[in-house]
């Protein structure tokens, strides 16, 4: 007859054994898991960029237009320009240390 640490180690040896295929069934359902995951957001990153892309495309030629007048205004007069470009600055300046001390 069998002691009982020989039992009590088969009766281990068989739970370890059914833990292990336990985990490594868990481990190729996350992997499933997770590659779904992967995908539903990548279409979706793809879907954004797609609408990003068609809303940008339609205000492209306004936005250049704009730009370009911008450009000729800033020639003409460099001082203003200067001027506001320092403003702009100072006020990025001033948004930026301010959320530091928060």
């Amino acid at each position: 007859m069998a002691s009982l640490s020989n039992l009590t180690d088969l009766d281990l040896e068989r739970q370890v054994a059914a833990l292990s295929r336990e985990l490594s069934a868990l481990k190729r359902d996350v992997a499933k898991r997770g590659g779904a995951y992967y995908d539903d957001g990548r279409d979706a990153a793809m879907d954004y960029l797609s609408d990003f892309k068609d809303m940008i495309g339609e205000r492209l030629p306004g936005l250049r237009r704009r730009a370009y007048a911008l450009e000729s205004t800033a020639r003409d007069h460099p001082a203003t320009a200067a001027a506001v470009g320092l403003v702009v600055l100072g006020l990025l300046a001033t948004v930026v240390l301010s959320r530091r001390r928060d």
